[in-house]
């Protein structure tokens, strides 16, 4: 069960409180170029995001950040580091919601006028701490420290938000590291009824990010804490979105609007090349939007368990395969014509 928070009002979107966890991502070109930002913020908002940040930190970024809120179909989050200005100046942009970094805006004149700008513009402020910006490199306190830093500079900032009226917050805290990343969202939930921006930060490339993220995020979702997502990867922003349905999907918080493909690992046991029917079913439903369980097994021993929770599944045998739609055995197809027999019954859901 997800943790109850307060719910935090980011233009249209409502984030904690019961209501959906929210997926965003960075649009990762330069802010100035307008027509490309709003480009990939169409892919992003097509992929399945519900807010996407961008970073402003030029005077010439928020004015591009201006223009291009006009023009966003989703609201836009600004990052700010280091320059209060910047913040002020993307809230009165259009900004619904800002980022700022207890390590990097610090000074308490400057964040009480961000707090009275962003209380007359009615925007949220997500306090985003990040382990690798609150450290002191000349006085680095040890890894097994970090967490209770974080926690204090959350802690800190927080409070100057609350002593000064202003509660439209987001939480976050990230680290590179997988386990304080936990550790430290642990400690935020504990601590604050606040809404939680969950994520690792800083992950790596697509295929170095999944497997910590997963873990970070899936652990944490699971735990009933998060109300808002970003999947970090160096690279296109889309797949971040990809990435970050599939771990809700995992833990039950997203209905995959397209098929789930179920496949056995393969063993001694499979007597049919149970890894290439698979990828040809795979280009199959790629053209499907249906929100199906497929799966295709190599034996009967798990096969048939797995039949009876898919809508349409492939038992494989000795050159056949036995067919099965809603968990009832249909027919019994040779294998030759077991891509056909599938292609043919996906038709009918």
């Amino acid at each position: 069960m997800r943790k109850q928070t307060r719910t935090a009002a980011v233009g249209s979107i409502r984030i904690g409180g019961g209501n959906p966890v929210i997926l965003q991502s960075m649009t990762k070109t330069e802010t100035t170029d307008v027509a490309g930002c709003l480009k990939q913020i169409q892919k992003l908002v097509k992929a399945g995001a519900g807010l996407v940040r961008i970073a402003v930190p030029t005077r010439a970024d928020t004015e591009a950040f201006g223009k291009i809120v006009q023009k966003s179909p989703v609201p836009l989050v600004a990052d700010i580091h280091f320059s209060p200005d910047r913040a002020i100046e993307a809230i009165e942009a259009g900004a619904a919601k800002i980022r700022l970094n207890p390590g990097n805006v610090k000074n308490k004149d400057d964040i009480l006028r961000i707090i009275d700008c962003a209380k007359r513009h009615h925007i949220a402020i997500r306090v985003g701490v990040n382990e690798a910006s609150i450290r002191d490199l000349k006085h680095d306190v040890g890894r097994d420290h970090r967490v209770m830093l974080m926690l204090e500079e959350m802690t800190s900032y927080v409070r100057m938000f609350e002593r000064n009226g202003f509660e439209n917050l987001v939480l976050s805290a990230k680290s590179a590291d997988t386990v304080r990343t936990i550790e430290i969202n642990r400690a935020i939930s504990e601590a604050f009824d606040y809404p939680v921006h969950i994520g690792l930060t800083h992950a790596g490339l697509l295929e170095d990010a999944l497997v910590p993220s997963s873990i970070a995020i899936g652990t944490l979702l699971a735990e009933g804490i998060g109300d808002t997502v970003r999947v970090s990867i160096a690279g296109d922003p889309v797949q971040e979105i990809e990435a970050g349905k599939k771990i809700l999907a995992s833990v039950g918080l997203y209905k995959q609007p397209q098929p789930e493909l179920i496949v056995c690992p393969t063993c001694g046991r499979c007597q049919i090349d149970v890894v290439g029917l698979a990828k040809k079913v795979r280009k199959v439903l790629q053209k499907s939007n249906k929100p199906i369980r497929v799966a295709v097994m190599g034996c009967v021993v798990n096969g048939p368990g797995e039949a009876a929770d898919a809508d349409l599944a492939i038992c494989a045998g000795s050159g056949k395969g036995f067919l099965y739609k809603n968990g009832q055995k249909i027919a019994a197809v040779d294998e030759v014509n077991l891509l056909t027999a599938i292609s043919e019954q996906l038709l009918t859901f």
